[in-house]
């Protein structure tokens, strides 16, 4: 059978672990040559390329801080100089912090807007002078709480309207090039940050398990999938959309 993304270049940022790692497995599971972008944690970086170094894909890791121009410019050029080109992109790296009104700081807003959304647009932008006279396609991770918002997120949530502003806006102005654009919206997924941020095994996981017809929270590969039919030639008629995946939560 072959695979849907033979022949593909892409780019998932923030893939050193969570979903941006299940992305980029699945990715080259379909035949991509994958870069695996990392701000800070090389180790989870290199192990994510050894993994589909040993199942027979192409892969390899840059560090590159997304909230940097600078970085950004060389995570492309590092690109061009292992595979040559450029299909894919995936916008997954992000920070999330919550706050209660009374602790919103000036920090904690620019902290978060400038890799989620400052980032995620330069990256963009970036990556739109390198795909070829075919197009490619971006692939935004947006979240739920764009829309379902909760109590304390006001930032992140905002952070993520934006994504989804940015991903509808960016679809009408690249089309003409043939570059798709669309977002994932996931609900919550077990990653290590989701851990870290202690909603595993909380009350706010069994709230959110609560509110979901399919009775569960997500796992990377639930993302993962989506974001490869996206990448794929299957969504070429696809752009400007905002895909939720979140077992129905909404």
């Amino acid at each position: 059978m072959s695979k849907k993304l033979t022949g593909k270049v892409a780019v998932v940022t923030g893939a050193s672990k969570g979903i941006g790692a299940a992305i980029a497995l699945q990715l080259a599971a379909e035949g991509a040559a994958v870069v695996v972008n990392y701000a800070s944690s090389k180790e989870g970086a290199e192990r994510v390329v050894a993994e589909i170094a040993g199942k027979g894909g192409k892969a390899v890791a840059v560090q590159a801080n997304v909230a940097k121009k600078a970085d950004i410019q060389r995570l492309f050029i590092e690109t061009k100089k292992a595979f040559g080109r450029l299909d894919v992109l995936v916008n997954n790296a992000g920070v999330y912090e919550f706050a209660p009104l009374a602790e919103v700081t000036p920090e904690h807003f620019h902290k978060l807007f400038d890799l989620n959304v400052l980032g995620l647009i330069l990256t963009t932008q970036e990556a739109a002078k390198h795909f070829g006279p075919d197009g490619g396609s971006v692939v935004n991770i947006s979240s739920v709480v764009s829309t379902s918002a909760f109590p304390n997120f006001s930032v992140y949530s905002a952070t993520k309207a934006a994504v989804d502003a940015v991903t509808r806006s960016l679809a009408k102005e690249l089309g003409p090039r043939k570059i798709r654009v669309n977002s994932i919206n996931p609900g919550m997924v077990e990653t290590e940050g989701s851990h870290a941020a202690g909603f595993i095994g909380s009350d706010f996981e069994k709230g959110a398990v609560a509110q979901t017809p399919l009775g569960r929270i997500g796992q990377g590969d639930d993302i993962a999938s989506v974001a490869t039919f996206l990448a794929s030639n299957d969504a070429k008629w696809i752009t400007g959309e905002l895909v939720r995946v979140g077992g129905g939560l909404r």
